[in-house]
């Protein structure tokens, strides 16, 4: 998953935007969604610190005053190797919130008091925090549980995760024990009713049986499938896929058909928000719109929105979305409640 450093532009410019930004989705979809909202669905969206603007309260955060039809927000991201002495002091933790670790806890609970089905998870990893195997779960726990959070998303990314078929039919990759241990001691600090999620490679189950000529082939191909096969994979509660960014030939439905093959349990496909830079298809609204409704057959199928705060370049439009806009039509696609409701 890529992280991004540089600020979203214009977070101020009011979400009206967004509404402005669906008349042509909205005449797509007319006819075709039934009023009532469809339940059961995840709609995780990524909350990215280093794009959160300053705050003093709890009241003035994003966090705090995001709809409700998101079903998890992942806030991102939290280094493997943290460092937290407690005292919600989160200058060595790899989240780069604006604020006190006081004011986010604040408002995870105030968000959490206007929209209590919302699980907020904290986000390890991503694509540059890949010492993993300096995985610190005790302080990892102690964050959680001190910030009054309700799980872990596991990004787990490596530099190149050693991936190749092996003359049995399997994939094998160097990075495969390692993977499954990470989610195998996270999972057992945090039983349930917390919540553990994993980020998912866009071809990380290709490789074998039905989709071993799944296209297109790359160093990850293959790459999710020890953790997916494992007892620790089974109990994770949600996988994300970051189906984007992976050339012109991937699809998304059949990265979806792939996973599920593995994976039993809530399956998002990913939305980003800033073009990527394979020459893949740009999440204009009305691709979005078609890529979700291509798997609504799957009732557990849902999505994944990388991220909140940032902007993509240029002016906004229904070929160029910014993230309220998004929002907004993963919600109306998805069938969710209360669609319109303000994006800060």
């Amino acid at each position: 998953m890529v992280r991004h450093q540089d600020h979203a532009a214009d977070h101020h410019a009011g979400p009206r935007r967004a509404v402005r930004l669906l008349t042509p989705l909205l005449a797509l979809l007319a006819g075709l969604l039934p009023a009532q909202a469809e339940p059961g669905r995840p709609f995780l969206a990524y909350h990215t610190s280093w794009s959160e603007t300053p705050a003093t309260t709890p009241e003035e955060t994003s966090i705090a005053r995001l709809p409700g039809y998101y079903t998890h927000v992942a806030l991102s991201f939290v280094k493997p190797d943290l460092v937290y002495p407690g005292g919600l002091d989160l200058s060595a933790t790899g989240l780069q919130y604006p604020y006190s670790g006081a004011v986010l806890k604040d408002a995870i609970a105030l968000l959490k008091a206007r929209h209590p089905a919302m699980r907020v998870l904290l986000s390890v990893g991503g694509s540059t925090y890949l010492r993993w195997d300096a995985l610190n779960v005790d302080a990892l726990v102690r964050l959680v549980r001190d910030l009054g959070a309700d799980g872990v998303d596991i990004d787990y990314e490596t530099g190149q995760p050693g991936c190749a078929a092996l003359t049995s039919g399997r994939i094998q990759c160097s990075s495969d024990a390692l993977s499954v241990q990470v989610v195998e001691a996270i999972r057992a600090a945090l039983p349930p009713p917390f919540a553990v999620a994993a980020a998912g490679w866009s071809v990380g189950a290709y490789g074998e049986g039905n989709f071993v000529s799944a296209r297109p082939r790359s160093p990850w191909t293959g790459s999710m499938l020890a953790m997916l096969r494992s007892p620790a994979g089974q109990s994770l509660d949600l996988v994300t896929i970051m189906s984007y960014d992976a050339g012109p030939s991937y699809r998304p439905d059949e990265a979806l058909r792939a996973y599920r093959a593995y994976y039993k349990g809530p399956l998002a496909l990913g939305i980003q928000v800033q073009p990527g830079t394979s020459g893949g298809p740009r999440f204009t609204l009305d691709y979005t719109v078609r890529m979700l409704r291509s798997v609504e057959s799957d009732p557990q199928a849902g999505a994944m929105l990388y991220g909140l705060r940032l902007a993509p370049p240029g002016p906004p439009g229904p070929d160029n979305p910014d993230y309220r806009a998004l929002s907004t039509a993963t919600c109306v696609a998805l069938r969710l409640a209360d669609c319109f409701a303000s994006v800060p």
